[in-house]
């Protein structure tokens, strides 16, 4: 790693703190992605093995960007040595497809990771696929509900361990894109959003729920993100990730490419 960035934070404890949002995030840069994606499955392994009193909950991202983390994961030496039996995943967002169609998340991350390691079927919360997109959405909603064991989020209870979040150009993170009414959801932990700019109908997790993670990471590479960072860590309003918070840590995980020139 270079420079005076710091890692992201270890601490597995139940004390999640004051919070933080993408302004007071910690910023931790890495000369290019490898170096990037070994940092962040070395940290999530660690997370995972030190978390003994519960399962390891996350919620992963779609898109191109983590597909070398899940790959990593899925290799030795990782793929031998994570408690997969003990960790529990779910999807910050999908397409609202079937999940073998080429572009559904979920069948990216069974082809990349699921069926490469030994973890339990019950462990993997894929978004469901019957009836409409908003039944959809309330199944998943009430699938999260049932793992959380409470109808509604409390402070100092996270509903995830870790969210991996990824940065779109325009801003956007999860299925949160500019301009669409999910933005105001404050309610629902799970809801659609037909982006214009953007093909098929998503489902995602919401700002609330979201908010309900120990650790919030955001994992961003490339030279073409650098000035959306920038927008992000300075809460422009025009971009939807700038309201993400964590009601623990947030965390950049960034190139050099990615990260902001002052960094």
């Amino acid at each position: 790693m270079t420079g005076h960035t710091p890692s992201p934070k270890t601490s597995t404890s139940t004390d999640t703190g004051a919070g933080a949002d993408t302004r007071t995030g910690t910023l931790a840069i890495f000369d290019d992605k490898a170096a990037a994606t070994h940092h962040l499955a070395d940290w999530l392994l660690q997370e995972a093995l030190a978390k003994t009193d519960g399962p390891f909950s996350l919620a992963l991202s779609g898109g191109s960007t983590p597909q070398l983390l899940y790959s990593m994961m899925a290799s030795e030496p990782y793929a031998s040595r994570f408690p997969w039996a003990r960790m529990q995943f779910f999807l910050g967002d999908d397409r609202f497809l079937a999940h073998d169609h080429e572009d559904s998340n979920s069948g990216m991350l069974n082809r990349l990771l699921f069926s490469h390691v030994p973890v339990p079927a019950e462990n993997v919360h894929l978004i469901p696929t019957a009836g409409t997109a908003e039944e959809a959405a309330r199944a998943y909603e009430a699938e999260l509900k049932t793992f959380y064991g409470a109808d509604t989020l409390k402070p100092g209870k996270p509903l995830f361990d870790v969210n991996l979040l990824g940065l779109g150009g325009d801003g956007h993170t999860a299925s949160l894109f500019p301009g669409q009414p999910v933005l105001k959801e404050r309610t629902a932990w799970v809801s659609t959003c037909v982006p214009p700019v953007a093909p098929y109908t998503r489902l995602t997790l919401t700002y609330p729920a979201i908010d309900a993670s120990r650790h919030v990471v955001f994992l961003v590479e490339g030279a073409s993100k650098r000035e959306t960072v920038a927008k992000v860590r300075a809460q422009d309003p025009s971009c939807p990730a700038s309201a993400i918070t964590s009601m623990g840590d947030l965390t950049w995980v960034l190139d050099r490419a990615a990260a902001p020139a002052d960094a």
